[in-house]
C-alpha cells in the first residue's frame, strides 16, 4: 500500500472519530444524524468508521448538524497554545450565571409584558434560545457592550414556526413545557437527545408537569404536548428526582396557575433561586426560596415590564479559584456567590488552602451575598475523606472536575467520586499526559496522587465542559508549551476565559490551523 493512501486512510478514521465523539455529545443516534443530513444510517456508519470518501459539501453540513467547529470548514477549529508555567497576579469579576440566564430566558415566556436581563452570559447556548425565540414570534435585543438583554413576546407565540434546527441544538428547549402549558392546548417542541436518553430524562420533568395537565409523548425527535385544562394540581408535587431543570419547569408551570402549588423536594441551587427571585417580582408568591419545599401562588396573567439581574456563576468563580490555586498565583476573584461555594471552600481549608475574603455585600438581584476572595500560595494536602458531590448546599456536581487538578498539586492521595454522571470522570485521565497521577478506578471514580510537576503536550478538548477546563488550568501551571485542541466546547459556557486569564498574566494565544 503506497504512503498516500495509508495516511488517506489514517486521516478519514480521525475525521470518522471526531464526527462520532460530537454526535454522542449532541445526544443523537446515527439513525438521527442521518435524517439530518438526509442520508442513509448506514452511510454515517461508513463516515464514522472512516470508509467513506467525504465532500466538503458534506463535511460542511455535518459541522452544522452537529453543531461542532470539529468539523465545520471555513476558517476551521480554534486551538489555545499556552506557555507555562504561569503566576498570575491582578483582580477580575466573576460574570454571571449561564445557567440561571437559560433560565430565565425560557420563563421571559411567562410574561406578556417587557423583560430586561441586565449582564446576560452571552455564550452559545443563550444564542440558540434566542434563536428560538425569535422564530415564535419574540423579539430580542442586545441592548450595549454590558450584554444587557432585552425581551418583548408577541401578543401571540407562533408555536407552529418553531426553529428546529435551532432548538435541536439547546439541550434547554426542554424548560419551555412550564411556561408553554399555559399558552395552547397542543403543541410540538424538537429536541435532540435520542429515544433512550429522552425518555430517561424526560420523565422527572412529566411527573411534575402532569398535575398540571400536561401529557407528553417523546416521540423521534420531537416531545408532542397536549393540554387537560380541567387538570390541576391537588396535592403537593414530589418531584422524583432533585433536578435544577425539572424544579424550574414546575415553578413555571405553578407560576401562571392561579391556585397555590407546593413543589417538594425541590432544588435550592443558585439558577433555581433566581429564577423565584424573578418570579417574585412578577407578581408571583414564592415561600421557601433556598429550601427543598416552594409554595407558589400563581397568577392567571402575567404583564408587567421588568428589569432583573442574574446573580453571579458560582461554578466560574471555583474555575478562576482553581486557576490561583494550581499556579501557586495571588490573584483576587470580585463577586463570587458565596453561598454557594461554602462546601468547596470548607474542603479546600481542610486541605490547607489560604485565602482573604471581604465582606459580604449584596448581588444586583438584591438577594444573593457575594465576597470578594484573594488567594494565597499554599502547601495542599490531600484531604482525610472523599470528595463527592451533593444536591445544594452540598458540594455541586460542576465543581467537582475542579478539584481533579487541585488534587493534583496537593501531597497525598485524593479519591474523587463522581456518582452522577457516566463516564464523565473518564476524562479526568487525560491529565495524565501533562504528567499527573490519575488512576481511573470505575467510570464513576478515580484517584489522584500528588503533588505533580506538570510539563506541557498537546491534548485535544474532551467534549465535556468542565473537564476540558481543568485540562486548561493544568496546561497553565505545567512547564514549556502546550496545546489543547478544538476548545469549541469550553466557548459553549464561558465567556472570553483564555482572554481573561491572560488579563492577569497568562500567556494563552488563539490560533487556527492554516
Amino acid at each position: 500500500m503506497s504512503d498516500d493512501v495509508r495516511s488517506s486512510d489514517g486521516y478519514k478514521g480521525r475525521i470518522g472519530n471526531l464526527i462520532r465523539d460530537a454526535r454522542k455529545h449532541r445526544g443523537l443516534t446515527q439513525h438521527q444524524l442521518a435524517e439530518l443530513l438526509a442520508t442513509s444510517q448506514s452511510a454515517i456508519n461508513r463516515i464514522e468508521k472512516g470508509h467513506q470518501n467525504l465532500s466538503l459539501e458534506m463535511l460542511a453540513r455535518i459541522g452544522a448538524a452537529l453543531d461542532s467547529e470539529i468539523v465545520a470548514l471555513g476558517a476551521g477549529p480554534t486551538h489555545l497554545r499556552i506557555q507555562g508555567p504561569t503566576t498570575l497576579s491582578g483582580s477580575i469579576e466573576v460574570k454571571t450565571s449561564k445557567n440561571a440566564g437559560v433560565a430565565l430566558l425560557c420563563a421571559s415566556l411567562l410574561n406578556r409584558g417587557r423583560t430586561t436581563l441586565r449582564k446576560v452570559a452571552r455564550i452559545e447556548e443563550v444564542n440558540r434560545l434566542l434563536e428560538v425565540l425569535g422564530s415564535l414570534g419574540v423579539q430580542t435585543r442586545w441592548l450595549n457592550e454590558d450584554n444587557d438583554l432585552e425581551i418583548i413576546p408577541p401578543k401571540t407565540l407562533r408555536l407552529d414556526a418553531i426553529d428546529e434546527a435551532a432548538a435541536r441544538r439547546t439541550r434547554s428547549v426542554i424548560m419551555f413545557l412550564g411556561p408553554l402549558l399555559h399558552r395552547a392546548e397542543t403543541f410540538d417542541l424538537p429536541y435532540a437527545g435520542g429515544c433512550n436518553l429522552g425518555e430517561r430524562t424526560v420523565e422527572p420533568h412529566m411527573s411534575a408537569l402532569r398535575p398540571f395537565g400536561l401529557e407528553v409523548k417523546a416521540t423521534e425527535g420531537s416531545y408532542h404536548a397536549v393540554v387537560d385544562r380541567t387538570v390541576e394540581p391537588v396535592r403537593p408535587i414530589v418531584l422524583t428526582e432533585r433536578g435544577d431543570t425539572v424544579t424550574e419547569n414546575a415553578l413555571m408551570a405553578a407560576a401562571l396557575h392561579p391556585g397555590t402549588t407546593v413543589i417538594r423536594n425541590a432544588s435550592s441551587n443558585y439558577m433555581v433561586q433566581d429564577l423565584c427571585f424573578y418570579l417574585q417580582r412578577l407578581g408571583v408568591r414564592v415561600e421557601g426560596v433556598g429550601s427543598t419545599t416552594l409554595t407558589v401562588t400563581g397568577r392567571t396573567e402575567i404583564d408587567v415590564d421588568i428589569d432583573y439581574a442574574p446573580s453571579e456563576d458560582p461554578i466560574e468563580a471555583m474555575s478562576l479559584l482553581a486557576a490561583g490555586i494550581v499556579t501557586g498565583s495571588t490573584i483576587t476573584i470580585q463577586r463570587v456567590p458565596i453561598e454557594f461555594l461554602e462546601i468547596e471552600l470548607a474542603t479546600l481549608e481542610e486541605m490547607g488552602f489560604g485565602y482573604d475574603r471581604s465582606e459580604e455585600y449584596v448581588a444586583r438581584n438584591g438577594q444573593t451575598r457575594l465576597v470578594d476572595i484573594t488567594t494565597r500560595p499554599s502547601a495542599l494536602k490531600a484531604p482525610l475523606d472523599k470528595i463527592h458531590p451533593m444536591p445544594f448546599p452540598g458540594l455541586n456536581i460542576d465543581n467537582l472536575p475542579f478539584f481533579a487538578v487541585i488534587a493534583a498539586v496537593a501531597t497525598g492521595q485524593t479519591l474523587l467520586h463522581d456518582w452522577v454522571y457516566e463516564n464523565r470522570a473518564i476524562y479526568l485521565t487525560e491529565l495524565t499526559k501533562l504528567g499527573a497521577q490519575v488512576k481511573l478506578l470505575d467510570p464513576h471514580r478515580v484517584m489522584i496522587e500528588g503533588p505533580t510537576h506538570f510539563s506541557g503536550t498537546e491534548i485535544v478538548c474532551p467534549p465535556a465542559l468542565r473537564p476540558a477546563v481543568v485540562i486548561l488550568l493544568a496546561m497553565l501551571a505545567s512547564k514549556g508549551t502546550s496545546v489543547l485542541r478544538s476548545t469549541y466546547v469550553i466557548h459553549r459556557g464561558y465567556e472570553d476565559l483564555a482572554e481573561r486569564l491572560n488579563e492577569l498574566g497568562a500567556n494563552i494565544e488563539t490560533f487556527r490551523d492554516i
